[in-house]
């Protein structure tokens, strides 16, 4: 070695580690180290250790990049366009390849009976007791056994294969009302899938933008396991797969699952503001409510309580609403607006999940689109190690 020399201690103080982990380090070829004179301690290159800092830095999650979705001033806005504006004027077919081409054309997304066959297939024997959203996991998964062109990643095949993917998981949960599978917009299958009311314009209007309002939220939680997922280059159901296991999370997409239940009870005839009150005095969150990048509200969720006709469970929401605004200075968020869309069309409580998890993943593959175009594998975060050292 040539060159400024570090004791193990001096290391260890500029890694931030114990000494024992230094000599870890040594052990595992991370680190290259000299005995000292008097043979009792090792000694470090300086140019050796600046190095390893460096490569450790670049082993930490990057600052990801991303031209798909800005949140500011309380806004959301896909590429550029204002997302409740979109809602409101576009189907979530343009939206998706919005998010996928940058372009705000419709495109449909086909069909394939022989998949749609075979995710039923698996997904029947099912019991009952089994969310939609499991239904949908397990359609992914057989899907992807089935094409043989996965690992085709090149972006038209990416978005060849989210169409079809995204037809293939509405159509292949349980309908209804008994229509058959066919070609129609997906708001529409969807629709059809989740509950037996039947279906008028405004109705199909408010899951439509539904769909659009959740088709992406920039890096939250699923999205950022789906980057991880596309970076090592899997294929793209497997990204997709990677975003339904973190949107599974009680904290996730399936919050609106626990807000329905608090309207509900509101509904035949508890208290509102007593139901919010008992949730409070347990220590338990008020699901539905607040959200940090929305300090002033969730325009999402006022864009679909817009959207809900008039009635009991609007009124209801609405005063839920007011009444948490009122005290806690707390706004509804999205979860929120999700349950209430549900309850009021006699959708089952896990609709709001399903609608979540079918929407994001359009943004689950707009982003794994970026993460194919950037340098693979450039994930890997470096955990500092708390446990007990090695003797």
């Amino acid at each position: 070695m040539s060159g400024e020399l570090l004791t193990t201690e001096q290391v260890a103080e500029q890694l931030g580690v114990k000494a024992a982990t230094v000599y870890a380090y040594v052990s595992r070829g991370l680190l290259s180290s000299q005995r000292n004179a008097d043979g009792k301690g090792s000694l470090f290159a300086k140019d050796d250790v600046d190095a390893f800092v460096a490569g450790r830095r670049r082993t930490t999650t990057p600052n990801i990049q991303t031209g798909i979705t800005l949140i500011k001033d309380g806004g959301l806005f896909y590429r550029g366009r204002d997302a409740t504006v979109l809602a409101g004027t576009s189907s979530f077919e343009a939206v998706t390849n919005l998010l996928w081409t940058g372009e705000l054309e419709d495109a449909a997304f086909p069909v394939n009976r022989e998949l749609t066959s075979l995710a039923w297939a698996v997904t029947q024997p099912l019991p009952e007791t089994a969310r939609l959203t499991d239904r949908l996991r397990v359609t992914v998964a057989a899907v992807a056994a089935a094409d043989p062109l996965r690992f085709d990643t090149a972006p038209a095949a990416v978005v060849a294969t989210g169409r079809q993917l995204l037809a293939t998981m509405v159509h292949t949960l349980p309908s209804r009302v008994g229509i058959p599978v066919r070609a129609m917009p997906l708001a529409e299958a969807f629709w059809y899938r989740l509950t037996a009311t039947p279906l008028t314009d405004t109705a199909l209007h408010s899951l439509d933008a539904a769909l659009i309002l959740l088709a992406d939220h920039d890096l939250a939680a699923s999205t950022l396991a789906a980057r991880v997922a596309a970076s090592t280059r899997a294929h793209p159901y497997a990204v997709v797969s990677a975003g339904l296991a973190a949107l599974d999370g009680p904290l996730h997409g399936a919050a609106s699952a626990l807000a329905y239940p608090m309207l509900a009870e509101a509904m035949n005839g508890l208290d509102p503001v007593a139901g919010i009150s008992d949730r409070l005095r347990s220590g338990m969150p008020v699901p539905g409510f607040g959200h940090p990048l929305y300090p002033d509200g969730d325009p999402r969720a006022t864009t679909l309580f817009d959207l809900l006709d008039d009635g009991p469970v609007r009124t209801t929401t609405l005063r839920l609403a007011d009444a948490m605004r009122t005290r806690s200075g707390i706004a509804p968020n999205i979860d929120l607006a999700l349950a209430a869309l549900a309850l009021h069309h006699g959708m089952p409580a896990d609709a709001g999940e399903a609608i979540f998890a079918v929407a994001r993943t359009a943004g689950w593959l707009a982003h794994a689109l970026e993460e194919y175009a950037d340098r693979p594998s450039r994930f890997r975060p470096s955990g500092r190690y708390a446990g007990r050292q090695p003797a």
